[in-house]
């Protein structure tokens, strides 16, 4: 069997985490993991000593895209192999990770995994089951990219095209699946989000004109699912509560995810539905500690929060 060719593992992050030190135990000889910051002022950078095959690649504050956006594209530019990893600092990964995403590579080509939501506060709590069905599931079963766990080479996508326009949008994963196909693995992590109010809105609006740019027609077809679902649930509650349940259970299943969140499906569609609609009016956003206005899909401006 011929041996695999090194790999750039890109993650952005401020903050060495477990995830770093994961990520760094498990780079095979030629690998390197590159710790993407904005500055020198990031707490990431006060270490003395890092890992064998660890780089620390400070990106600069973001002009005209997002921070992570900004991150992706110095990483690329900085990573040395062909072969590249996109992963976040936010999910464990586990010892075997790097091999079993190499092994599903070699398999199928481009490769990512799947995204179930965890909420550590009570309103990411509640939407819990609607971000599995109207997120987790329709990655899943469309073979769609998670940046978090994506793995593809340079050669499958046009990097200069890629890299001019990442820097000048949002989403990393959303502007990757305009320029690569993937299959979707049938694994599924899980990744805790919010802890507090403010977080816990700021993400569906984010995700909503995640949406609203790169699949307009996806953000429609949500819309108007979701205000005919909400207006059946008003006129039969009690059956509607049991099926939306039952569906919750389902998808959790073929998620391969057992959550007892599933029976706050009925109230959270009652909370997610103003949600979209609010999201689709608010003009600004924030993500990661920077505030910023989305006015076309290649025109970000950072804002002062």
């Amino acid at each position: 069997m011929a041996a695999r060719p090194p790999m750039s593992v890109l993650l952005p992050t401020t903050r060495w985490t477990d995830a770093c030190t994961e990520l760094a135990a498990q780079l095979g000889e030629g690998d390197e993991l590159l710790v993407i910051h904005d500055n020198e002022a990031d707490p990431v950078t006060e270490q003395e000593v890092y890992p064998e095959g660890v780089r620390l690649i400070a990106a600069g504050e973001p002009e005209r895209c997002s921070g992570k956006a900004n991150a992706i594209a110095a990483g690329m530019n900085a990573a040395n192999h062909d072969r590249l990893v996109w992963t976040d600092d936010d999910f464990h990964h586990p010892p075997d990770w790097l091999a079993t995403m190499n092994s599903d590579y070699a398999e199928y080509g481009p490769v990512s995994e799947v995204p179930y939501f965890v909420g550590r506060d009570p309103l990411s709590v509640v939407l819990e089951p609607l971000y599995a069905s109207a997120g987790s599931l329709g990655l899943y079963l469309g073979n769609q990219i998670w940046g978090g766990a994506v793995m593809f080479e340079r050669d499958d996508i046009d990097e200069a095209a890629f890299l001019d326009e990442l820097r000048r949008t949002v989403s990393d994963d959303g502007l990757l699946m305009e320029y690569l196909e993937v299959t979707t693995v049938g694994r599924t992590r899980i990744v805790p989000i919010g802890g507090s109010l403010h977080e816990a809105v700021e993400r569906p609006v984010r995700w909503t004109k995640i949406l609203r740019w790169h699949f307009p027609g996806t953000v429609a077809g949500t819309c108007l699912v979701s205000l005919f679902v909400l207006a059946v649930a008003i006129l039969v509650p009690l059956y509607m509560a049991v099926f939306l349940t039952a569906a919750h259970v389902a998808v959790n299943e073929i998620l391969g995810v057992r959550r007892w969140t599933a029976v706050l499906a009925y109230p959270a569609l009652f909370v997610f539905v103003p949600l979209v609609f609010y999201a689709l009016v608010r003009r600004t956003f924030v993500w990661g500690g920077r505030r910023y206005r989305w006015v076309e899909k290649f025109d970000v401006r950072v804002v002062e929060s």
